[in-house]
């Protein structure tokens, strides 16, 4: 196994930002996916960065035993959003940066190859990835993912001062726009709808908006694969699902 550390100009960002990897180095790509390898992209949360998957858990050892290309991109406190006043770095996520590192590293271009996931605020983007562009990914997954983000932006959140604003706006503009969670399960098309994967702990504090997710977004047909069981929002119940969550990709 590689792990990669890079540095990468952005257009869509305007700036520099860092990128980490992890790549299998005896993995079989097979003949379907034409030598090149299956690919997840890892979220971080809103307090991390794009080395905490690889710092807080054993995700490199379990990408190992898969064969699974990880892009662990940084995204710093933007919940993947184009930011009211900030980077776009949801375009950038879901644009410039896969095509990037499809040019550096051997990973497949196919739909049934590519895969997001994330904790926290990174649950939120994968999920908004995958329901967004679900012409790019198969399945995505959410550990106590902010699913919530209107009932966030207008309850206790743990926000800075005046980060609200800089990042969404208000809680009135995302409500039933593209980057609420609840209204794209309902725009979904049936025809491309991906696998979703979600899990929260019980004892975390995201948990009453993950089970209003739930019922919203099974209520609107998507599929979704739910676990819930002990559990806060710290990387001791984050490691034991990664490698659930793993298990359960269709690779």
């Amino acid at each position: 196994m590689a792990f990669i550390q890079m540095s990468l100009f952005s257009e869509i960002l305007g700036m520099s930002t860092e990128v980490n990897a992890v790549v299998p180095l005896n993995a079989q790509p097979g003949h379907k996916r034409g030598g090149k390898l299956p690919v997840l992209y890892l979220l971080h949360g809103l307090g991390g960065d794009h080395t905490e998957w690889t710092r807080q858990s054993a995700v490199e050892r379990y990408a190992e035993e898969k064969g699974l290309v990880l892009i662990l991109p940084r995204a710093d406190r933007s919940y993947y959003m184009d930011m009211k006043q900030g980077g776009a770095y949801f375009t950038y996520l879901s644009r410039e940066l896969p095509e990037l590192v499809k040019r550096i590293f051997p990973i497949s271009g196919r739909r049934e190859d590519t895969f997001a996931a994330g904790i926290s605020m990174g649950g939120y983007g994968a999920f908004k990835l995958a329901l967004r562009c679900p012409e790019n990914y198969a399945a995505a997954a959410s550990l106590s993912g902010g699913l919530d983000i209107v009932g966030r932006v207008n309850g206790p959140n743990g926000f800075h001062p005046g980060e609200i604003q800089r990042i969404f706006g208000s809680g009135a503009e995302l409500a039933g726009s593209r980057d609420d969670l609840f209204a794209l399960a309902d725009a979904a098309a049936s025809a491309d709808r991906p696998l979703l994967y979600q899990c929260c702990g019980t004892e975390d504090f995201l948990y009453e908006g993950n089970r209003r997710f739930l019922k919203h977004a099974s209520a609107a047909g998507l599929q979704i694969t739910y676990e819930e069981g002990p559990g806060e929002h710290e990387w001791g119940y984050w490691d034991r699902q990664t490698r659930r969550m793993l298990d359960w990709l269709p690779l």
